[in-house]
């Protein structure tokens, strides 16, 4: 029931100020006025709604249809999984650089000929060079193709390529060849700069690049140059390629190589290998010498200048008899440590605090050591190839952390076989390429060029090996690498006349890293070898994906 006391929606007469019915209701034209207002505002604001939610919907569909149909896909490079460009009555040398010269993020390939013609018909007399001259080729590593060429005068010395990752520069590479040096752009082939060799100054490489010296906002270079009486360095300019000071006598003897390495402290030290082991000269010291006052801009290391010699300057890295290479690897706080390979022993030593992480006693090293991740503990191992004796080499795989053996196998030494390499994968580990012969596969003890083999290794089947074909040719260089940024691994191989300087035929070929393995023979390294089956071990090969370091 009701209540009389209160209003209902069933008694819509409005109450007095005493609570009593005052008996009248809104007039028809009130009420009527009143909802009138009422739906004319709620009339335009859903108007409004309405138009802002189609043309929200309208503006998103304009969006989808422009990134679907207008705007173009990124079409992926189309590779060739092998392809092969061969130069008849040419020379070639042991340079092989591979770096993105056609801006497609793919990875190019540059070498250096010596031929009386180019792929591009260009000739040594249409440059007005003497006939035969060098060539400085890009090919691109999709297929093969000359992306350019650059004559220069002969004879061919030495090149380095990779310098761009200092900025301010516009050239990428840097050759020595008759009594010049050329700076070359890597995307065009251009000559941004050619200057005289200096006089007396037959440098090798590795070419150093050092901070700006001259204030040019340029990046400036270090050729180092020894000879059998001393060992000497002189600036140039990075963006004129004009010398800057004078020349420096680093060392009164002959040294027989020279590194870069920076501290922790941002101070630069030119790492010299003497016959009585690894010392660090500050590029600040050199730079002093070199010109007065050009040596502001360079940092100190109190670190390692609490070490130096007080009358040669030198810091002692690693005192040895025969020191014979020195390599970077790994980093510790921003700085690369660094292992040397003497005549009967491999050291790491801190690159921060120079001192002594591991040792490990070998006999001849064949071979530059290499690096790859045989373990997931993200410590670079090191691979290395020992001579043993008869013909006969044992490939050891190191642990980068303690110096340790990880593995290890005997091959034949086969003539012409290239060093070790190895490629990453996205499972933490490294895939190993060795060459040489097993035992097993001849009956000879003394292997020809023609026995030689290509070995696979993977870290999770290190039982056995996976033998590729054999390669006939002379390799004059090889490289194991990534074409493009996680993805498509693949060989590069450089083959010609054996001798050094021979005219002959000259093939620079690209072969896929996994185009061999359904045709490898699997190879067990230790009695019994692996309990997976031959397909499991090559399926394994051919999931592998592959990765930047």
């Amino acid at each position: 029931m009701e209540t009389t006391g209160n209003a209902t929606e069933g008694d819509p007469l409005k109450r007095g100020e005493d609570g009593a019915e005052t008996g009248t209701a809104p007039s028809t034209t009130e009420l009527k006025k009143k909802s009138c207002k009422e739906v004319l505002g709620f009339s335009k604001l859903t108007h409004w709604r309405t138009g802002f939610f189609f043309f929200s919907l309208f503006l998103c569909l304009t969006i989808v249809f422009a990134f679907s149909f207008i705007l173009p896909c990124p079409v992926r490079p189309q590779y060739l999984v092998t392809w092969n460009r061969t130069f008849s009555e040419a020379t070639t040398y042991d340079f092989l650089a591979i770096e993105d010269a056609s801006k497609d993020k793919v990875m190019d390939v540059l070498f250096v000929l010596k031929n009386t013609e180019g792929s591009q018909n260009n000739t040594c007399a249409d440059a007005g060079l003497p006939s035969p001259c060098v060539f400085v080729l890009a090919v691109d590593g999709t297929d093969g193709e000359t992306l350019w060429e650059r004559p220069l005068a002969p004879e061919f010395h030495w090149a380095q390529c990779g310098l761009d990752e200092e900025t301010g520069r516009t050239w990428d590479c840097l050759l020595s060849h008759s009594d010049q040096l050329t700076a070359v752009d890597k995307y065009t082939g251009d000559i941004k700069w050619q200057q005289p060799q200096p006089p007396g100054l037959n440098s090798t490489v590795p070419v150093l690049i050092v901070p700006d010296l001259d204030g040019d906002k340029v990046s400036d270079v270090a050729l180092v140059a020894s000879d059998s009486t001393q060992t000497q360095l002189a600036f140039l300019s990075g963006k004129t390629g004009v010398q800057i000071g004078s020349r420096v006598v680093l060392d009164p003897t002959e040294t027989a190589n020279h590194l870069l390495h920076c501290t922790t402290e941002g101070s630069y030290y030119v790492l010299l290998q003497k016959d009585t082991g690894l010392y660090g000269l500050a590029l600040w010291k050199i730079a002093a010498k070199a010109k007065e006052g050009m040596e502001a801009g360079l940092k100190k290391d109190k670190h390692w200048e609490k070490d130096a010699k007080s009358t040669s300057g030198l810091v002692p890295v690693y005192e040895s008899d025969s020191v014979r290479q020195v390599l970077r690897t790994g980093e510790t706080s921003g700085t690369p440590n660094l292992l040397l390979v003497t005549g009967n022993e491999l050291a790491l030593v801190d690159g921060k605090h120079l001192q002594l992480l591991w040792r490990f006693n070998t006999s001849s090293i064949l071979s530059e050591p290499s690096f790859g991740h045989f373990n997931k503990d993200n410590f670079l191992d090191v691979v290395v190839e020992e001579d043993i004796g008869n013909h006969t080499k044992r490939v050891i795989i190191l642990d980068g952390q303690s110096g340790r053996v990880l593995w290890e196998v005997n091959l034949l030494a086969s003539p012409n076989s290239p060093r070790p390499a190895s490629i990453h994968t996205t499972n933490a580990f490294s895939v190993f390429v060795f060459w040489g012969l097993m035992a097993s596969e001849t009956n000879s003890s003394e292997p020809f060029a023609s026995d030689r083999h290509s070995y696979l290794l993977h870290p999770l089947y290190s039982k056995v090996l996976l033998q590729s074909t054999s390669f006939l040719d002379h390799i004059i260089t090889f490289k194991a690498t990534l074409l493009e940024n996680g993805r498509h691994a693949a060989y590069i191989l450089l083959t010609g006349p054996g001798t050094e300087g021979a005219e002959g035929t000259v093939v620079l070929s690209k072969r896929k890293l996994k185009q061999d393995v359904p045709d490898s023979k699997v190879i067990p390294t230790v009695t019994g070898g692996s309990t997976e089956t031959d397909e499991d071990i090559k399926e394994a090969f051919n999931r592998l994906r592959f990765s930047d370091w």
